[in-house]
């Protein structure tokens, strides 16, 4: 078995707000990272607790990005988890294939299936994590029906479809209203923020609730990854 660090998902609930800030995880996005220099570019990011991966269909959302061998080789190159994120059109047709290109969690939309606990089931099925996603525009309880059978839950702070995007503020009320809904559930599944995610915004992220912030244009900056990461590190110190 391939040695993939898993992340630590244990509930937080009770630590201090500092605390908490400094246990968020890092997720940079794939899609905003260097493709030429696809392995050179996964071991700059080596320090990151994720690898968040973005599949898009152009039917879903509006672009079309990678699918099963971009993954395949980012798992070649890379121990880190990685955190697949399908924004596509009934990805329950596609799972098994993720999973065996090497995907170690999957998050589908709510938004994507009529079936999103059978979904959910199937990622489990698959042995991975499974987690469950929606956009700025829906209402927060579709995803209340499935908050108890789920690993993580990821909060779109973007319209997806496009790297470098800005956040749309009002995410933050949606961030602090899914952490109270976990906590009351005593569950301990991720809250991952995806969208226009920031060294200024990250700490107010991480104090609404978020355990996971994904990066993109943050990360792969003009001064590099690990400028990137570290000055996300910095802010949430």
């Amino acid at each position: 078995m391939r040695n993939v660090r898993l992340p630590d998902v244990t509930s937080d609930a009770a630590a201090s707000p500092s605390s908490r800030a400094a246990r968020v995880k890092l997720a940079p996005s794939l899609l905003s990272c260097d493709f030429t220099q696809l392995g050179a570019e996964l071991n700059r990011i080596v320090t990151a607790d994720y690898v968040h991966v973005d599949v898009m269909d152009g039917l879903f959302v509006p672009n079309i990005s990678f699918g099963f061998p971009i993954l395949a080789a980012a798992r070649r190159a890379s121990p880190l988890f990685m955190d697949v994120h399908l924004m596509i059109e009934r990805p329950e047709r596609y799972l098994r294939e993720f999973a065996e290109a090497g995907a170690d969690g999957m998050t589908v939309h709510v938004e994507a299936t009529p079936h999103i606990h059978r979904a959910v089931g199937m990622i489990h099925e698959l042995g991975k994590r499974a987690g469950v996603s929606l956009n700025p525009g829906t209402p927060l309880e579709a995803v209340r029906p499935v908050l108890s059978d789920v690993d993580l839950v990821l909060v779109m702070s973007v319209n997806p479809g496009f790297g470098g995007q800005k956040f749309i503020p009002q995410s933050v009320e949606r961030i602090r209203t899914v952490r109270r809904w976990l906590d009351e559930l005593g569950s301990a599944a991720e809250l991952e923020v995806d969208g226009g995610v920031t060294p200024q915004n990250a700490r107010l992220l991480a104090d609404a609730g978020a355990t996971v912030l994904v990066a993109g244009s943050s990360v792969f900056g003009p001064q590099g990854p690990e400028v990137g990461l570290a000055r996300l590190r910095e802010a949430l110190a």
